[in-house]
């Protein structure tokens, strides 16, 4: 498949055209707090031109109404936020990667701000700074890992969260869907 960055990029965020479209797939929330259930993933990567990529995630817990019932989807989170490549180059980043800052705003109440690294089809984030209001979910540290594998992209969560120390939470494999992405369009 040939890759062409999307058009009016800015230059500041070619390290992440890779991502640019709409994902969308299947995969598993697993812990203790919420139990063990499949899930469907939709995430979105576009741009306006500026120097970042517009972030949304929605996940959607997927249960049957019966044997003869339709599937059901119930939204579980849904996240916004802005990607941007850091001007900053850390001390011991590995050649040919690029210092990443995530703004990630869910609406269950909860702010964080992610700081990690892109390169050769792979994004490594971990939590710097987790806010929240005082109804949301008692989170206090993720790491996430997002991975372009033969067209698709792979992610996964670990959350420190609802009392347990930083373990596996949710996990999915996603298709990009037809389009570039752009303005929400796909």
């Amino acid at each position: 498949m040939v890759f062409e960055f999307p058009a009016d990029l800015a230059p500041e965020v070619y390290p992440l055209a890779w991502l640019v479209g709409r994902w969308h797939g299947t995969g598993e929330l697993n812990h203790p707090a919420v139990g063990r259930r499949p899930v469907t993933s939709e995430i979105v990567f576009d741009h306006d031109g500026g120097p970042y990529l517009r972030f949304v995630s929605t996940l959607r817990t997927v249960e049957e109404a019966g044997p003869d019932g339709p599937t059901l989807e119930n939204v579980f989170s849904t996240e916004t936020g802005y990607w941007r490549i850091s001007p900053d180059r850390p001390e011991g980043l590995p050649e040919g990667t690029h210092a990443l800052e995530v703004l990630l705003a869910d609406a269950s109440g909860r702010l964080s701000l992610f700081l990690g690294w892109v390169g050769n089809g792979r994004v490594d984030l971990a939590t710097d700074f987790v806010a929240r209001t005082a109804t949301s979910a008692e989170v206090t540290a993720a790491k996430r890992v997002y991975g372009l594998v033969e067209g698709r992209l792979m992610w996964a969560e670990d959350l420190a969260a609802f009392g347990e120390p930083m373990r596996t939470f949710s996990s999915a494999e996603l298709d990009r869907l037809g389009g570039d992405g752009q303005d929400g369009e796909a």
